[in-house]
């Protein structure tokens, strides 16, 4: 389970993170990275945001990759070599297909995803 500290909770925040951050896109998830240098210290530590949209099927298909996607996040999270710093921000949009990739897939994916976007946020002038 993600613990409350890592999850992102106001919609401000997933807004910014989705139009200022960087997209990277996988076949079942598509993931949004911010690093926000304007972040207080007290709110220290990665966030965590989930969007799983009806598209990905009903209510217990979506509680369900929700759970799953918490659950990778988390390992992610307490995972020193993903070099998720403290004032990242990272929103998972949850696509049509995680609804039947195991839960391993749904971490390769996600490593896959944050790899992307770290070299395309150093590439960035």
């Amino acid at each position: 389970m993600l613990p409350a500290r890592y999850r992102m909770t106001r919609s401000t925040d997933f807004g910014v993170t989705v139009r200022q951050g960087i997209r990277a896109s996988q076949p079942d998830i598509v993931v949004h990275a911010l690093h926000d240098d304007f972040v207080d210290d007290c709110e220290a530590g990665p966030k965590i945001g989930l969007v799983v949209s009806k598209s990905v099927g009903n209510a217990v298909q979506r509680h369900r990759v929700s759970r799953r996607l918490r659950h990778v996040a988390y390992r992610l999270v307490i995972d020193s070599e993903t070099d998720l710093g403290p004032r990242d921000r990272v929103v998972i949009r949850a696509l049509p297909g995680s609804r039947d990739a195991a839960s391993s897939r749904l971490e390769s994916e996600l490593r896959s995803a944050l790899k992307k976007a770290r070299i395309q946020r150093q590439a960035r002038p």
